[in-house]
């Protein structure tokens, strides 16, 4: 056995497996979001989309652990459809985009109501 062999180790590479329980769909869709606590609307935009959460933009910083009620408006064959929830802020990352007037959010949903949930679905399986 020559010496190159025996210093030889054998390599193990890593796999960097997501570990989601739903799949998401990039998505780029309006949204009007609140804060729980308060009635005033703000614009923003989904970037994907799970029926287990959204990734949002939105245009000032949000707290981990807050909850927002938001719409999330698409169209399909029958016109314009909404989807509205009770949504927990998850992850935020730093501010991005030219103007720095942007923040990238995550969030779950906490209350959605079952024939919303079906809106959800069924515009998710159009990517399919």
């Amino acid at each position: 056995m020559g010496t190159a062999e025996k210093g030889a180790k054998p390599r193990y590479g890593i796999a960097n497996f997501e570990r989601r329980t739903y799949r998401r769909f990039p998505i780029r869709l309006p949204i009007e979001y609140y804060r729980a606590d308060s009635s005033g609307n703000q614009p923003g935009q989904a970037l994907d989309a799970s029926e287990g959460g959204l990734q949002i933009l939105f245009p000032e910083q949000v707290e981990i652990g807050q909850n927002l009620k938001l719409r999330l408006f698409f169209s399909s064959e029958s016109g314009l459809n909404t989807v509205e929830a009770l949504v927990e802020v998850v992850w935020t990352d730093a501010q991005i985009g030219d103007d720095g007037n942007h923040y990238r959010s995550g969030v779950r949903f906490l209350n959605i109501s079952p024939e919303d949930m079906v809106k959800l679905k069924t515009f998710s399986a159009s990517f399919l």
